[in-house]
């Protein structure tokens, strides 16, 4: 029978293993960590945002950073809506969140843990835990099988790297499945940490640390240029901003940190300056005997409004109906255009995915197969391929994870 090993015990590790087993193969799934999916349980906050639902090719691929055409068919072979079928098939009930996200509905990424090893058992898949390879043994371009580190050999007649990368190193991402694709003859592209936390240099996000903005514009300029806009949620923490819009434009920042590179913040998306001036006009109307300070409660939260009061440089004392024409352009414009200057960006220990991985010209998209070593196989994160926040990362580690198990 062709024996297949499966290496990593992750999103995609698991998803080949099973995949291959139903391909009525000889399985052998080898973790170095002490349980399955150490990673996985931890993602989208324990909660585990396995996919997103949206309804076309072209949104999927849209929120894919980089290579997107590699993924056409792994895509099409087992796509988001053959995911959600997957899993609830086996049983595991699923619910859809704004921005089409979707989780199981018991909101614990054990679940989703629990299925794909219930599903493995059930196929026959041996799984060695707390298990390290050492290297490949690659003879005449040709996998013949692994070397361990307590020194035994396990042959095989394909191998499926699905080491994952080098974010949250805590859970065991070490990166060696970078160091033996590169005995093997492949190119590892350059690696980064992405979908990280952005380090802003104003104070005022560690004053406003832990407060959410929801529904708020976003846009990021390299001195002049606009390089990206996006709407949705955002959060200050005590060195800068977090949050789904901020870790999406992590994944393109870092080739603009060197170019004078701002962040503006539209807290009022939904008015144009106009509208948010006569709507601040009749607060001010309904609140004219009130200081300053003490009127911006129904237009703002209240850890921001120190903040937005400091920065308009109007006297906080001062009752409403004294403000000024212009210092009340200067509040609009300031709502609209809050800035923010990016000095950095979140290291490995704060990256959910590595950007940068194995060249995948080197890979044959249809089957995840090396082009340079028969029986070698790639799956997930280990891939120079990386997506935007809302499932699709994971996405990526089903579907190159099925047709690897499928092709191995």
């Amino acid at each position: 029978m062709h024996k297949v090993i499966v290496a990593g015990g992750g999103a995609a590790g698991m998803m080949a293993a099973i995949w291959a087993a139903r391909e009525k193969k000889q399985v052998l799934l080898l973790e170095q960590n002490e349980k399955l999916g150490k990673k996985l349980f931890i993602t989208g906050k324990g909660r585990c945002n396995l996919t997103n639902g949206c309804e076309s090719e072209e949104q999927f691929f849209s929120k894919v950073v980089s290579n997107y055409r590699f993924l056409y068919s792994s895509f099409s072979g087992f796509s988001n809506q053959d995911t959600i079928e997957f899993f609830e098939s086996l049983g595991l009930r699923l619910k859809r969140e704004r921005g089409e996200r979707i989780f199981p509905v018991s909101d614990h990424s054990s679940d989703v843990i629990k299925v794909l090893s219930k599903e493995m058992d059930k196929l026959g898949v041996i799984v060695r835990l707390n298990t390290k390879i050492k290297s490949l043994m690659i003879e005449e371009g040709i996998f013949r099988g692994v070397r361990l580190s307590n020194g035994q050999i396990e042959t095989g007649d394909s191998l499926i790297l699905a080491t994952g990368g080098f974010s949250y190193p805590s859970t065991g991402s070490t990166g060696d499945g970078y160091e033996w694709a590169k005995e093997a003859g492949h190119k590892v592209t350059e690696l980064s940490p992405s979908l990280v936390p952005i380090h802003i240099k104003e104070d005022c996000c560690k004053r406003m640390m832990g407060l959410s903005l929801r529904n708020i514009g976003f846009r990021a300029y390299a001195g002049k240029k606009k390089v990206y806009e996006e709407f949705g949620e955002l959060l200050f923490t005590h060195f800068g901003i977090s949050g789904p819009v901020a870790l999406s434009f992590s994944a393109y920042a870092g080739k603009y940190l060197k170019k004078d590179l701002k962040i503006v913040l539209d807290l009022k998306p939904a008015m144009s300056k106009d509208q948010l001036d006569s709507r601040i006009l009749r607060d001010f109307h309904e609140k004219m005997n009130k200081q300053f300070k003490n009127s911006l409660d129904d237009l703002l939260p209240k850890k921001m409004i120190p903040i937005i009061i400091e920065i308009s440089a109007i006297a906080p004392d001062k009752k409403v109906n004294e403000i000024t024409r212009e210092e009340r352009s200067r509040l609009v414009t300031l709502l609209k255009e809050f800035p923010l200057t990016v000095t950095g960006l979140g290291n490995w220990n704060e990256a959910i995915i590595t950007k940068g991985g194995i060249a995948v010209k080197e890979v044959n998209p249809k089957t995840m197969e090396s082009k340079l070593v028969k029986g070698l196989y790639f799956a997930g994160e280990i891939l120079d391929l990386d997506a935007l926040t809302g499932g699709y990362n994971l996405q990526i580690a089903w579907s190159t994870g099925y047709l690897a198990g499928k092709n191995a």
